[in-house]
């Protein structure tokens, strides 16, 4: 029940946005409609002035009002389809864009348990499909109004005709809504297997280098057939059961039809309909299957718009990692903001996923480095300081404000943390590590943070230097080349708190050495911590912090902890 009044919502939001065009698309099309509708019965005058009472005045004003009735009709259902098709295209657009917005959402949660490929599909397939609700409607609706008008003119020429239609309709498009309940099913199933398919899709091309070393390009082959060939039976199933409807629906409309021929057959016989009338009541009987055609696919196709919509609710109503906190109570800096944050990074009682009470103050311009002989908690630690995650207990205070009271935008403009795991974006290296710098005139010069990350020697090596291109995720460059690079990246951001995760574990111990040297001096007087287990970058720390078991265990010099700490040592210099 949720899900329908998510999936409901999701369609009449659509509806609601694109409320011009669909006011407009409908008319127009009801004009269309009604124009068909009319035509059988102006061709029966025509019919009427040319045989049964000729008269060339009455035959050449009916001829007349045919052709302006051909007119208005044929523009009516190009202004009006005009009119369908562009709010489906907007309501499809809009649709991404929410999702997008809502993938990219500072508080997160979309993503969790959605791989990449899934997402794509959702902002992309389901998306259309949903949007789709707009010319199913538009349509659906200038169906019903032609049946409406038809229903008329038969009362108009025989009672009994016109009843049949009132009476059959209803019932018809009854059924046509309890055949499409299977569809509606079936289309969830096939969506769900196609976004399936495209994230292993996605998974298999984002490890391939991993594959060829491991020679499980064959493995890897086989399941990704397994899932291709799921989705397809997944959309085979879909297809069968949108035949199935469609071919009912049409059989049922053909039954409906034959009855009203008979019908109609019969009161031409006993004398109660002329040969006008005849003639109009036939040529509306041919033309009712086209709305109730037209009927038949709006509901299919809005069978499959609430199967999608389902979809992007779920990714719409997805809880957040964190909470979404609009303000921030305390005057710490911002990109534009006038008081600037000091720097004070403080851990109170932070407990989460392993983490157990953990105390520590990094104080400002301090350089600390962490060390976690758990590397999940070390994932979990990075997390809490990035606010990816807000912890089960305790808090992360900036300046003495926990990061949970501070809009995450004030936090990620005062506090970097760049993970390990960070991915270059297509594009060249210069774009890369501009992407988060200062405005020009401020902050560091890219010169300065290439050099500290060693990233200059990186630039070098390459045939266009700073505008060679590093490929999609930076697959154009080496694993070490990528942590240079995105180090480069931190450093060019020059926030008043900078965590570093890992991020020289590609890098050789000459490279390692000068990068420690020029990640001390470049950052001198800016709050940073260093989780790593690098000796190299722990020897040019103010103080290293050692977490064990989840627990704070010491906290002293590098040279100090490898004298008196036996944890230490295994964890670093092992």
């Amino acid at each position: 029940m949720k899900a329908q009044r998510s999936d409901r919502r999701v369609l009449l939001r659509v509806l609601a946005g694109e409320r011009r065009d669909l006011v407009v698309g409908c008319w127009l099309g009801a004009f269309h409609q009604i124009g068909e509708a009319l035509i059988p019965v102006l061709i029966g005058f025509v019919v009427d002035g040319a045989l049964v009472h000729p008269d060339g005045a009455t035959l050449a004003r009916w001829v007349l009002v045919l052709a302006a009735v051909y007119v208005v009709l044929s523009g009516s259902f190009q202004l009006g389809a005009r009119a369908g098709e562009r709010a489906s295209e907007r309501a499809g657009h809009a649709l991404r864009m929410r999702l997008i917005e809502r993938v990219l959402a500072p508080n997160g949660g979309a993503s969790t348990g959605r791989p990449p490929g899934v997402l794509v599909t959702v902002a992309t397939e389901d998306a259309r499909r949903a949007g789709n609700i707009a010319m199913a409607v538009t349509l659906g609706f200038s169906a019903v109004i032609g049946l409406a008008a038809g229903a008329v003119l038969l009362l108009r020429a025989s009672v009994p005709l016109g009843l049949l239609i009132l009476l059959g309709t209803p019932v018809l498009m009854a059924l046509g809504q309890l055949l499409a309940r299977p569809l509606i099913h079936l289309s969830h199933a096939e969506q769900e297997r196609a976004a399936h398919a495209s994230g292993v899709a996605a998974d298999l091309v984002a490890g391939l280098r991993v594959l060829q070393g491991l020679r499980a390009q064959r493995a890897a082959s086989e399941r990704y057939h397994r899932t291709s060939r799921a989705a397809l039976d997944a959309t085979v199933r879909a297809a069968r059961a949108e035949a199935v409807q469609t071919g009912l629906m049409q059989a049922l409309t053909g039954v409906f039809i034959a009855c009203v021929a008979l019908v109609g057959s019969r009161l031409v016989l006993d004398g109660r309909i002329g040969l006008g009338e005849l003639v109009a009541a036939v040529g509306l009987a041919l033309f009712l299957p086209g709305p109730l055609q037209v009927i038949a696919w709006a509901t299919a196709e809005s069978a499959r718009a609430r199967a999608s919509a389902a979809r992007i609710a779920e990714v719409l109503d997805a809880p957040g990692d964190i909470s979404a906190n609009p303000g921030s109570p305390a005057p710490i800096g911002t990109p534009n903001g006038d008081a600037a944050a000091t720097g004070r990074l403080r851990l109170r009682g932070l407990t989460h996923e392993g983490l157990q009470g953990i105390e520590l103050c990094v104080e400002p311009g301090e350089l600390l480095g962490i060390v976690v002989t758990d590397p999940a908690h070390a994932e979990v630690l990075v997390r809490c300081l990035s606010r990816r995650t807000d912890p089960a207990a305790g808090s992360v205070e900036l300046d003495g404000v926990p990061l949970s009271e501070l809009s995450v935008r004030t936090v990620r403009s005062a506090v970097l943390v760049a993970e390990h795991n960070a991915v270059l974006f297509s594009g060249s290296l210069r774009d890369n590590v501009a992407a988060s710098s200062a405005p020009a005139g401020e902050g560091i010069d890219l010169g300065a943070a290439l050099s500290a990350a060693g990233a200059d020697e990186v630039a070098a090596s390459l045939d266009s230097g700073m505008d060679t291109p590093v490929g999609e995720r930076g697959r154009a460059l080496s694993g070490g080349q990528r942590q240079r690079v995105a180090l480069a990246r931190a450093l060019a951001a020059d926030r008043d708190v900078l965590v570093v995760h890992d991020p020289t574990t590609a890098i050789d111990a000459v490279t390692e050495s000068r990068i420690a040297t020029g990640v001390r001096d470049i950052r001198r007087g800016r709050t940073t911590v260093l989780i790593t287990s690098s000796p190299t970058l722990l020897a040019v720390t103010d103080r290293v912090a050692l977490i064990d078991g989840g627990r704070l265990a010491d906290t002293a010099r590098h040279e100090e902890l490898v004298r008196r700490s036996t944890v230490y040592r295994r964890a670093v210099l092992a």
